[in-house]
């Protein structure tokens, strides 16, 4: 078996209701090229700069977190010519957490000063530790409820 990885999804925080009470993950609107990295056990956690795209309210904190559920990408109708890939995703009981208080601790945020520039991609591989302390943050027991 593969090791596990953990990423991380910018999204608003609207989008995440969405993909939480769908059970699946959409990232950098809609492409495939992401989801195909993931794997199924992989940990992810969404991360909400606002409350909607693209000019809602700041909100700044991790939204939803979960594990990668088995089977492949899928491609639905979004309606108006839009037809985004998915991956399904089981989520976990949790709740926001803020990011401010976690900057200085996160490794994947290499300027401290500049934090936000570590999101602006949409879609970021970070190390394990990362991943823990972002799940603890969220009240989310990290070892019991994504095992080895």
């Amino acid at each position: 078996m593969t090791a596990r990885n953990y990423w991380i999804g910018v999204v608003s925080k609207a989008h995440v209701a969405l993909a939480v009470s769908g059970g699946f993950v959409q990232v950098n609107h809609g492409k495939a090229g992401p989801l195909e990295r993931m794997r199924e056990r992989d940990g992810f956690v969404f991360y909400s700069p606002r409350a909607a795209h693209p000019d809602g309210a700041p909100v700044q904190a991790f939204t939803a977190i979960g594990r990668v559920s088995n089977g492949k990408i899928f491609q639905v109708d979004a309606g108006e010519d839009f037809a985004p890939f998915r991956r399904a995703v089981e989520y976990l009981p949790a709740h926001e957490a803020p990011i401010k208080p976690l900057i200085d601790t996160l490794s994947f945020i290499r300027s401290k000063q500049h934090w936000g520039a570590a999101f602006r991609f949409g879609f970021i591989r970070i190390p394990e530790a990362d991943f823990q302390q972002i799940a603890a943050a969220m009240g989310c027991e990290f070892p019991t409820e994504l095992p080895p």
